[in-house]
């Protein structure tokens, strides 16, 4: 990715996990030794990170709705993630942003090429996440429906 847009910014946003399968931090301390990425840590307040960002990537493995996919959407940011349940109900595939197989990094890898080299369709997409996250993820409207399905309203 690096050799082919040099230009790219990566922020990481998270935490080092102790799972054998995660990134070992020797692995991301080099990333961003080499400038391949920046990595913030955990943060308490996501909003910044996102802010500075034009496109949010979630490769997550399994998930139920990523609340920082959600985040993401609300401030109208374009977003790459997974076809895992969950994340895929937050996606409209080429509309808002792109679905990749589960564990697929070559795909994930061309998503990403395809963000940075159409900035004009990042916006557009951004913009239809802000549409779908206020028409389908609004907490008021959320509120209404569950309270109609459990007969309280």
């Amino acid at each position: 990715m690096r050799s082919i847009h040099p230009e790219a910014k990566f922020l990481l946003v998270g935490w080092i996990d102790d799972n054998p399968d995660a990134i070992k931090k020797s692995e991301l301390d080099s990333w961003v030794e080499n400038g391949t990425l920046e990595f913030l840590g955990k943060l308490s307040d996501v909003r910044p990170a996102i802010a500075q960002s034009s496109v949010y990537v979630l490769p997550s493995y399994r998930e139920g709705t990523p609340r920082t996919v959600l985040e993401a959407m609300a401030m109208g940011r374009a977003v790459i993630t997974t076809d895992a349940p969950g994340c895929r109900e937050t996606v409209v595939d080429g509309d808002n942003g792109f679905l990749v197989p589960v564990q697929n990094a070559p795909a994930l890898a061309d998503a990403m090429i395809s963000m940075i080299e159409s900035p004009l369709r990042v916006v557009a997409m951004g913009k239809r996440s802000r549409e779908i996250a206020e028409e389908k993820y609004d907490v008021h409207k959320v509120n209404a429906v569950m309270l109609k399905e459990m007969g309280i309203s």
